[in-house]
């Protein structure tokens, strides 16, 4: 789902509220959730999981194209631990698609 199709179906879900008003709430909750994995915090959303951020060290890649050995520094990667609702909403859909339910 693009947050395009977020924004329609909340429009369609909450008809009274204002389309601009969904898309401007959806951009400041995502917005809010950049900043703070950028300030190095944790951003845990009961029943779905949590962003957290992740040091990834320094080591030694390849340039795809030409194999060349090139270093590539430490940096600092979003992580996402999905939630245990959510983890058995989705291993419950796939056990009845499974089942054929």
């Amino acid at each position: 789902m693009t947050r395009s199709e977020l924004i329609a179906e909340l429009a369609a879900a909450y008809p009274h509220l204002l389309t601009r008003d969904i898309e401007r709430i959806v951009h400041a909750v995502f917005d809010e959730i950049g900043a703070a994995l950028a300030r190095g915090d944790r951003v845990e959303l009961r029943g779905f999981g949590a962003f957290l951020p992740r040091e990834r060290a320094a080591r030694t890649g390849r340039n795809p194209r030409t194999g060349d050995v090139v270093p590539v520094e430490e940096k600092s990667v979003p992580f996402f631990k999905v939630g245990k609702e959510l983890r058995e909403r989705v291993n419950q859909r796939l056990s009845s698609r499974k089942t054929g339910d």
